[in-house]
């Protein structure tokens, strides 16, 4: 039986993967901020699921979260990184903090989490890793055309 541990689990393809997972007789370690959000897919789940809160920004919570998965399930079989959120701007008008903050969470918060379980994942000579991404990275829509300089939004 493997073990997953599903980053992003509060709504769509996170908790939809996680539901498939259990449904499946594997075990998942089901992950939000909020671990509220996601304490329900637990209950229906009390052998198979754990439910932890994971901000993928915050190292601590990222290894509490490896170590807990390692103490209640053995280790972290699979790691699907799928953590994030849209955020759209044009380049001079993106908040710089914003833009850090979006790193933060989609590129450095995968490099945490994958970080966090490959050495187990090594030792065992074993794993899987899952890395989600946004149609976004494919494609993306087209700006509205100016002729003119646009002036960053006013913030409030």
């Amino acid at each position: 039986m493997a073990t997953w541990l599903i980053t992003g689990c509060s709504t769509g393809l996170g908790r939809a993967l996680a539901e498939a997972v259990l449904m499946h007789g594997q075990n998942a370690v089901v992950t939000a901020r909020n671990v509220a959000q996601v304490q329900d897919i637990a209950d229906a789940y009390p052998g198979t699921a754990l439910a932890l809160p994971l901000d993928v920004t915050d190292d601590a919570q990222v290894t509490a979260a490896v170590t807990a998965a390692g103490d209640r399930f053995g280790g972290v079989d699979v790691l699907v990184n799928n953590a994030g959120y849209g955020y759209r701007a044009a380049v001079e008008e993106g908040d710089d903090d914003d833009v850090r903050r979006l790193f933060d969470t989609q590129l450095f918060g995968t490099v945490r989490t994958v970080k966090a379980v490959l050495p187990s994942m090594r030792a065992r000579r074993s794993g899987t890793i899952v890395n989600l991404s946004s149609i976004g990275a494919r494609i993306s829509r087209k700006g509205p055309a100016t002729t003119r300089r646009s002036r960053p939004r006013s913030r409030r």
